[in-house]
């Protein structure tokens, strides 16, 4: 960590002070931080459009030459691919939240014991997630069916979107029962109610990797990474980046 701030403070260092302030900066971001993101461009002094989707369409799309600036991902394995492309330094992304992985239901919905009353709670209903190879939750949630044994009996009774919210939006119409999402989605919508923390061993640590993509992304990045974002991330219920 204490490389990584280091390359991330010489990297500010290049960049000239002018340069800071011209133009308005793109930040393509998963589509779970929109709440979060929206509150912290608001305190920042400069102009910043925001553009939200699947981390692996935002990835994929910043790959094909959409201009951004900043990318703000949901998984450090997309982030790793964008490296892998060429397109961010690895040694320069930072984690800048984290977050937890919960079953949810709609408001007047009992909670749940445990994941082995998740088919009984589907009957013929479908269980709304992100796509499994595209979207992080989605992959998170897999992770998670699968440590619970689950995965062979869900797999056909799936609902899978192009992002988290979507997912969220798809139980809080009520047009599936159940839907695994993040804990920060569903604080965001009155319309559910969490029925089960799922336990964060039965998956990877859910972290948002942050990292510039272009010099002109790079005092929002120091934002995003300073006391002031992390505070707003609290607010909407993201958790610490431990180190």
């Amino acid at each position: 960590m204490t490389r990584f701030l280091a390359i991330f403070i010489w990297l500010l260092a290049q960049v000239p002070a002018a340069l800071w302030a011209e133009g308005r900066v793109s930040v393509f971001a998963a589509a779970s931080l929109r709440g979060a993101l929206e509150d912290i461009i608001a305190g920042y002094d400069g102009q910043v459009t925001l553009s939200f989707g699947g981390s692996g369409t935002m990835a994929r799309q910043i790959a094909a030459g959409a201009p951004a600036d900043v990318v703000v991902l949901a998984s450090p394995l997309w982030m790793e691919w964008l490296a892998s492309q060429g397109i961010i330094d690895r040694n320069a992304a930072v984690a800048v939240a984290a977050n937890r992985l919960v079953l949810i239901g709609p408001a007047t919905a009992p909670p749940m014991q445990d994941l082995s009353q998740l088919m009984d709670r589907l009957k013929t209903g479908r269980l709304a997630m992100g796509h499994r190879d595209a979207v992080p939750a989605g992959g998170y949630a897999r992770q998670a069916l699968e440590t619970a044994g689950l995965w062979r009996a869900v797999q056909n009774h799936l609902a899978e979107t192009d992002n988290v919210r979507a997912a969220l939006a798809m139980v809080a119409r009520g047009q599936t029962p159940l839907g695994i999402v993040y804990a920060t989605d569903a604080q965001a919508e009155p319309r559910v109610k969490v029925l089960l923390d799922l336990p964060p061993e039965g998956h990877d640590p859910i972290l948002y990797p942050a990292a510039a993509v272009t010099p002109a992304g790079l005092p929002f990045l120091h934002h995003l990474a300073g006391p002031d974002a992390a505070a707003l991330f609290a607010a909407h219920g993201f958790q610490p980046v431990v180190p």
